[in-house]
């Protein structure tokens, strides 16, 4: 009788004894654990070069869980001490693709490196690379560690660990790095020179700056650009605004100003018809009136000025 048993149950028994020893294996390995590899992967290091470190080592850490339900070890997310590695600038270079090849914002690089403009970097400019994302603040009067954590919507022992602070006193006039933070997008536009868009389709036939007077022969300021096109060629609102004033004038002729954000207005002069009325609110490339050569003006153009705060400033660096 047992050995009919074992005859006709002896592939079930042996089959049931594989799945316990595979099962058996599994939890030994680990493998039902979302949390654990055991391969080897590259992680970043303190300065940025980067070098290798086990999972195991990084999952002793404690886990944070993320929305894409992706595990991300905790120290990735630490407030860390700032470092700076540094980089040669190479032909063809744009801040752009560096802060791709870096990990970081745009902002963090044009922050930490002053960069005013970054059409105009420079082959064998030396560049500083951070660690992490964030940018520059200059202490100001009776400011404190809490008010400009608030205004960044930072933290204040990401600061504090950032800048290595040992004291919650700040003097005034103290560059501290806050990190996470970015640039406003109208301070970036004007670093990244994009801010206005071309107001009429040519060609500058005169720059901004010194330049020998048409009419006198004389050395004099020009206060913007003298863009040539076709008479009736539109001309449209650099950026978004309010028309300020409209008018004409023995020299500028037919023109029109507009007032736009953060301090900036523009002017476009010796046109041949003017299409907008004072108090009127355009569009970025809105159409405000046509080329002319109106008022003293050599042929058929666009003078375009850009005031900063009522100060002329070279337009072309501005531009998209």
């Amino acid at each position: 009788m047992v050995k009919n048993f074992f005859q006709n149950n002896g592939k079930n028994i042996l089959r049931l004894a594989m799945i316990l020893c595979l099962v058996q294996l599994f939890l030994s390995l680990n493998i039902f654990s979302p949390n654990i590899r055991k391969n080897k992967i590259e992680t970043p290091v303190e300065n940025g070069i980067g070098g290798g470190s086990t999972v195991e080592a990084i999952l002793s850490e404690s886990l944070v869980s993320l929305e894409s339900g992706i595990f991300e070890p905790e120290a990735f997310s630490r407030p860390r001490m700032l470092f700076f590695n540094t980089y040669i600038v190479k032909k063809d270079d744009l801040i752009s693709y560096l802060a791709i090849a870096f990990g970081l914002n745009q902002d963090t690089l044009i922050s930490v490196n002053g960069i005013k403009n970054t059409r105009l970097l420079q082959i064998g400019q030396v560049l500083r690379i951070p660690n992490q994302d964030g940018i520059y603040h200059t202490v100001k009067n009776n400011e404190t560690l809490s008010s400009i954590a608030e205004k960044y919507n930072s933290d204040t022992d990401a600061i504090t660990i950032a800048n290595e602070l040992f004291t919650d006193s700040l003097l005034a006039g103290t560059n501290l790095f806050i990190p996470g933070a970015r640039l406003d997008s109208v301070n970036l536009q004007e670093i990244n020179g994009d801010l206005f868009i071309w107001p009429v389709s040519g060609y500058i036939s005169s720059s901004y700056g010194y330049r020998t007077s048409p009419f006198t022969g004389s050395r004099q300021f020009h206060s913007g650009l003298d863009i040539s096109a076709s008479t009736g060629t539109p001309v449209r609102a650099g950026m978004s605004g309010r028309v300020s004033t409209t008018g004409y004038d023995n020299s500028l002729g037919n023109y029109v100003v507009i007032s736009h954000h953060s301090g900036y207005r523009t002017l476009y002069a010796h046109m041949s018809l003017v299409r907008v009325k004072t108090g009127a609110y355009v569009g970025t490339g809105e159409r405000i009136g046509d080329v002319g050569s109106t008022g003293m003006s050599t042929g058929p153009h666009l003078h375009f000025t850009v005031f900063k705060n009522g100060v002329t400033v070279n337009p072309r660096t501005l531009m998209k």
